[in-house]
């Protein structure tokens, strides 16, 4: 896990998660029960959603969308919830070879459209050209609805 250089801690964001950390989900009790301060529907605009071993992948794709929940921390647990969950998705940091995810901050859309800035983990780039390639997409960009 990187040490933050003063100065350039993330901007606090509510996060956008779409797999294992929605409610209901097995991440979500671990990670997430007793963290959050809000947690309400959102879709994630330009991504699609592919199978991967037990999780889903979120990775670019202008014109579909994804289902999960912008998830609000509790005031003071902002800085704990975001090294867990970076470790949980494998971020090491912008660039880093060893990421699995890569942390970006994107435009997600509360259902009565309004744009709401959030942290979401999406495939990092090796990876997600596999899943184009190869992957198993999962219709209608939905974890909870899938097969």
């Amino acid at each position: 896990m990187p040490v933050p250089v003063p100065g350039t801690e993330p901007e606090e964001l509510p996060f956008f998660v779409y797999g294992t950390l929605r409610p209901g989900e097995v991440n979500h009790d671990l990670f997430l029960r007793g963290r959050t301060a809000a947690e309400e529907p959102a879709r994630l605009p330009d991504a699609a959603l592919y199978e991967g071993p037990g999780y889903p992948y979120a990775v670019d794709r202008p014109g579909s969308a994804i289902a999960g929940e912008l998830i609000t921390p509790v005031p003071g647990a902002y800085g704990e919830l975001l090294a867990a969950l970076d470790l949980l998705e494998e971020y090491e940091g912008p660039g880093s070879p060893g990421n699995i995810y890569d942390r970006s901050a994107r435009e997600a859309l509360r259902p009565d459209g309004t744009a709401v800035r959030a942290w979401v983990y999406l495939a990092a780039p090796p990876l997600a050209r596999r899943l184009a390639d190869s992957g198993t997409e999962i219709p209608g960009g939905d974890w909870l609805r899938r097969g």
